[in-house]
């Protein structure tokens, strides 16, 4: 009994202390800390997942493909109307929404790309207006209404009094693998070896027999079907609207330029440090969802002040990828 009773004053002076409030504030500080590290995560999967897209087409097709997270999002909306319009499965209405992103993707840069790629300022003016067509066709058959899509994996896990959805972690597993293979892609197949090849010399590698038009395609169909993949995992998680490409495409285009023009490297260390800025921001910032944009290109600002080729630049062509 006594020492029951010592307990429970001991419990109570602790809560009534110093001490008690110290043990508190460490621990909220540690459950913050958890939670911008698993959202940093999050986020800077899902960028860097984009951002290796924007640049392998940028390193290998020379163009600047402002439409990419309009692929995101149209993926995000393809697999939606395969769930809640036509009933599929996820997985089915995922992996159909996959193949058929990827061919829309090749699609697009035969149409509208692929014929215009030598001026770099008309590809921009037109990729940026194939993802307002984009856009404009969401809000005619969809409305502006927000929309959501059914997790994978429903439930949570809870670490330190923290809960972490399970469809989180996949999303985070999903992004780690999906990277993994790119690399695997690139530093291991014969279609890697052509792909480095363009991105270094196109000439010198038409000289070697490799096509390079036709590898600008196949990249132009990898660079959708990785935003698809983002938009798998991210669209359970986050809600989907019709202008939900413009966020990421500053963020996206933050990174690639913060890691340095042509580096896939440097486009993921981009990402995943703009990932985790924002995560911070939101986390810890009133109102800070409004502002992740904005640190985004701060930070990108500040960094190409103290190093204008960024993190990861190049100096020389054959330095890419």
């Amino acid at each position: 009994m006594a020492g029951g009773s010592d307990a429970g004053c001991w419990g109570k002076f602790l809560a009534g202390s110093a001490g008690g409030v110290r043990f508190k504030e460490i621990g909220g500080k540690l459950i913050v800390l958890f939670a911008i590290f698993i959202n940093g995560l999050l986020y800077g999967g899902t960028y860097a997942l984009l951002a290796v897209g924007f640049a392998l087409v940028f390193g290998v097709a020379k163009i600047v493909n402002m439409a990419h997270t309009g692929f995101y999002m149209m993926s995000a909306y393809l697999i939606f109307i395969g769930v809640s319009v036509l009933g599929y499965p996820l997985i089915v209405a995922v992996l159909l929404t996959v193949v058929g992103a990827g061919l829309i993707g090749v699609i697009a840069y035969r149409l509208f790309l692929d014929r215009i790629k030598e001026h770099e300022t008309a590809v921009m003016i037109v990729s940026v207006g194939l993802a307002l067509l984009i856009q404009e066709l969401l809000l005619l058959f969809f409305g502006g209404h927000y929309k959501a899509i059914p997790p994978f994996i429903h439930g949570f896990i809870t670490i330190s009094d923290q809960q972490v959805s399970y469809q989180s972690i996949l999303a985070i597993v999903v992004s780690a693998v999906a990277l993994l293979v790119v690399w695997f892609l690139l530093s291991k197949t014969m279609l890697g070896i052509a792909i480095r090849a363009a991105a270094e010399d196109r000439e010198a590698a038409s000289l070697m027999g490799f096509n390079v038009g036709r590898i600008s395609m196949i990249i132009m169909g990898i660079s959708v079907v990785l935003a698809a993949v983002a938009s798998s995992v991210a669209a359970s998680i986050f809600t989907i609207f019709p202008t939900m490409w413009l966020h990421p495409l500053v963020i996206v285009l933050a990174a690639v330029i913060l890691g340095g023009l042509g580096s896939i490297k440097g486009s993921v260390i981009g990402a995943l440090i703009l990932g985790f800025a924002e995560s911070i921001v939101v986390l810890t910032v009133p109102k800070g969802g409004y502002l992740g944009g904005v640190v985004s290109l701060c930070i990108m600002i500040v960094i190409l002040m103290i190093r204008p080729e960024g993190l990861f630049g190049i100096t020389f062509e054959e330095e890419r990828l």
